[in-house]
């Protein structure tokens, strides 16, 4: 099967947390609230926001992934970040391109529930295949980390 043929890393994580839906998307469409929200993520730079015909906000920006190695080895990885959002909560859509043809989309949809906000995020990624199997297990584990941080973080709002 060709490179661009295989079918896509594909997931769906889904949590609840302690705050309303307009919390949680003002936090989610903060392109910095993701230092930290993701394990990986250590800065934000070059930040851009707008809005498209059909009043969405669009921000786009570099992210900085930073992958520890061997010992003090790290690897810093600059990602561009096109992220669309639909006032007033939802859905934010993040489109990830990456250095090495790896490509990924978050969907994110808020719904209120009486315990605060369900967080459903569905993903997919492709990569070459290589780098298939290391993609999907680092989406993965960012995605479960990033669920729990967000719900750490809007128990304290």
């Amino acid at each position: 099967m060709p490179e661009d043929r295989k079918p896509p890393i594909a997931f769906e994580t889904t949590s609840t947390v302690g705050a309303p839906p307009d919390v949680v998307y003002a936090h989610l469409a903060d392109p910095r609230s993701y230092i930290g929200l993701s394990p990986l993520i250590v800065a934000v730079d070059d930040v851009r926001h707008g809005h498209d015909a059909e009043g969405r906000a669009i921000a786009e920006y570099v992210a900085v992934e930073r992958f520890r190695l061997v010992g003090p080895l790290r690897w810093d990885n600059r990602i561009r970040v096109r992220m669309v959002s639909t006032p007033p909560h939802g859905p934010l859509v993040s489109e990830v391109r990456s250095p090495g043809w790896v490509s990924l989309r978050a969907v994110v949809e808020l719904t209120p529930v009486p315990e605060g906000t369900r967080v459903d995020e569905r993903v997919t990624a492709h990569a070459p295949t290589p780098l298939r199997r290391f993609v999907a297990g680092q989406a993965r584990q960012v995605a479960a980390y990033r669920a729990a941080e967000l719900t750490r973080r809007m128990a304290t709002r």
